[in-house]
């Protein structure tokens, strides 16, 4: 029995844990190609957790890794763990370096450093325990224990007076946790404890994937503990949906059902009294909506003022930093805050104006499951409609565009606070054609190579948002660069000579539509005789909105879910004058791809002296199923053939 066996086995005593057939499965994960060839190996990633009647966990955090060479001895000399000192605390308990000769070398827990952890735009206090372990070496073995107080995840927490208090969950009692189990170095076993009194039932699910799992009782208490073996970093996919969607995971939660939680977070919110009106904020709405009579105009004129007025950065400001969203005094004054805050001012905007307006959790990015634990990162609106529907809105997504709920969250999970209590709802796939993006060029090549003309940009939705960006942030003299910069994109030596765009910073009135005229010295590649070029709307003119081109097709199966930016329709005409008596080498080409979720068309030909392209792509979700594949690929793909086509004039 060698040396690592040896130590992995006294470590997994010291946690009751089975050592039976040990000997064999470390030596067999020694022994493979795809532990010896990683950096670094973990032999044991371990998280116990004792729950109380309160809901609040001690954690015991166990990690002991072999490093395997240079690049692993870099990655771990340095020891950094996250926590939130709202809603918990922690602090490295053991630290020992044990080399390949079998020396130890402890590290005193009293170095380590407790520090603001780094922070963009949300400034809550978040901070981490760092400790330095000096020069490793191939062949170490570090071994660590850190010691966490309170719960796992929460965004919205109070600090109250009492300090043992802030490690109690927001739901007093409950418990949830949310366990990862996908690993980034070859894992020979990782483990999950949680030991609960019995009175406390918890319900769990093991997502994508299998492990072992086992339920105690002992002492009063329920001991529910999963563990996986021989575990290998998880292969991704390029443009895959979130880890969470798709790799192994845990989820358990005390709370029997989300229409639970939607009660309890309507009633936190109603008795902390979060929206209760101000003189200053009713006058504010009595302004916005004077004379307006629709309902939907004015949940839109309201929504949007909230989104555009309300700047996007958090710093603690004291009580409602938790799931009770600040209250409409401070929302007003301050026009400032985070998504809560955002979603609470416009929550209390709508009552002010006689709607029944509530919060909503949700989680931008990745996917709710139905075992109510708190997967949640952002807060939004419901509204009432005259029918008894509830519409979500998000006046965090949507600073000027023209949607009031952001169709880069379609097909996303939400939870809405609502008195009469929810399940879990999802939002709608967004139909393409409400983002599309439509340019139309009139085109003359000269002789000499150069290419004039003008076309036009017409866009909605998140496309339009995308277009219109330019005329409502920053300076009005930068307008003319970034214009400019979509034919820089094409060709550097590209002049714009004008342009025209109607209403450009009302963007609630319509859709964008923008005209520009520009010249292009050089454009074509000239010979004698000979003149080679694409058409300009097949050379990347607002390539930023095509988020599909940066779709890696060259996959040919996928595996797992992978995402888009948004649902989108792009549709490309350009006629393009020619010089006299050129034609076109190549034959006329048509591609054409038919599909349920993807489909693309799109030709070239000659008629007489004008050239005329066209290409039309319609992509219809956000979030796509591994299934999907094949379809979005094959239309990506179409179009790719088309618009990367360079075309061969030759005078007759």
């Amino acid at each position: 029995m060698n040396r690592i066996t040896v130590f992995i086995l006294a470590v997994l005593c010291t946690l009751g844990v089975a050592a039976q057939n040990w000997s064999a499965a470390v030596e067999k994960a020694m022994g493979s190609k795809a532990f010896s060839s990683a950096s670094a190996a973990v032999l044991l990633d371990s998280t116990g957790v004792s729950v109380t009647d309160n809901g609040s966990g001690s954690f015991t955090i166990h990690k002991v890794v072999r490093i395997q060479d240079n690049k692993g001895a870099l990655a771990h000399r340095v020891l950094v763990y996250d926590y939130d000192p709202l809603t918990a605390s922690a602090r490295f308990d053991k630290v020992t370096v044990t080399s390949s000769n079998g020396d130890v070398r402890e590290i005193d827990p009293s170095t380590a450093c407790d520090y603001a952890a780094p922070a963009r735009a949300i400034y809550w206090g978040a901070r981490q325990i760092m400790i330095e372990l000096g020069a490793l070496q191939p062949g170490d073995i570090v071994d660590y224990t850190i010691a966490k107080k309170g719960f796992t995840y929460a965004l919205l927490a109070d600090v109250p007076a009492d300090d043992d208090e802030r490690f109690v969950p927001p739901m007093r009692g409950e418990f949830y946790d949310i366990v990862p189990f996908w690993v980034e170095y070859p894992t020979v076993e990782k483990i999950y404890s949680v030991s609960v009194p019995q009175d406390k039932p918890v319900q769990y699910e093991f997502y994508q994937g299998e492990c072992r799992s086992s339920v105690r009782k002992a002492g009063g208490r329920n001991l529910f503990t999963f563990s996986v073996s021989m575990a290998l970093p998880f292969k991704r996919e390029p443009n895959m949906a979130d880890l969470y969607d798709v790799a192994p995971k845990l989820m358990l939660s005390s709370t029997e059902t989300w229409n639970e939680k939607s009660l309890w977070f309507h009633k936190v919110n109603e008795d902390y009294g979060s929206f209760e009106p101000t003189p200053e904020a009713q006058k504010k709405v009595d302004e916005l909506l004077k004379g307006v009579k629709d309902d939907m105009q004015k949940i839109s004129i309201l929504t949007h003022w909230v989104a555009d007025n309300m700047r996007y950065s958090g710093i603690p400001m004291g009580k409602g930093e938790g799931y009770t969203l600040h209250n409409t005094k401070m929302n007003f004054t301050d026009r400032c805050g985070v998504c809560k805050d955002k979603a609470a001012m416009l929550i209390s905007m709508l009552r002010m104006a006689g709607f029944e307006a509530y919060p909503a959790m949700t989680m931008a990015g990745s996917r709710i499951e139905t075992i109510p634990a708190d997967h949640f990162n952002h807060c939004v609106t419901v509204v009432k409609l005259q029918d008894g529907t509830y519409m979500p809105l998000d006046p965090t997504w949507v600073p000027f565009k023209r949607e009031l709920w952001s169709s880069a969250e379609q097909q996303q999970n939400y939870l809405p606070g609502i008195p009469e209590s929810s399940d879990l709802c999802i939002t709608p796939v967004s139909d393409p054609m409400n983002h599309y993006l439509k340019i139309t060029a009139k085109t003359s090549l000269a002789v000499d190579g150069t290419l004039s003309g003008e076309f036009v940009v017409n866009a909605e939705g998140q496309s339009d948002g995308s277009v219109r960006s330019p005329f409502l942030q920053g300076y009005a003299d930068r307008v003319y660069r970034a214009l400019e910069s979509q034919l820089k994109a094409v060709a550097p030596q590209a002049t714009l000579l004008g342009y025209t765009c109607k209403d450009a910073k009302d963007y609630q009135k319509a859709p964008i539509e923008l005209k520009i005229r520009f010249t292009i010295p050089a454009y074509a590649t000239v010979g004698e005789g000979v003149i080679m070029c694409k058409p300009l709307v097949f050379s990347g003119l607002y390539g930023g909105v095509c988020s599909f081109l940066r779709v890696d097709t060259s996959i040919e199966e996928r595996k797992y879910t992978f995402k888009d930016a948004c649902s989108r329709y792009v549709e490309l005409t350009e006629t393009m004058q020619l010089p006299a008596g050129y034609k076109m080498l190549q034959p006329a080409r048509e591609r054409s791809v038919e599909g349920s979720v993807a489909n693309a068309s799109g030709s070239i030909a000659q008629e007489g002296n004008k050239l005329l392209a066209k290409q039309k792509i319609s992509l219809g979700k956000r979030v796509y199923e591994a299934s999907d594949w094949s379809e979005f690929r094959a239309a990506v793909n179409a179009y790719k053939e088309i618009t990367n086509a360079m075309l061969v004039f030759e005078k007759k």
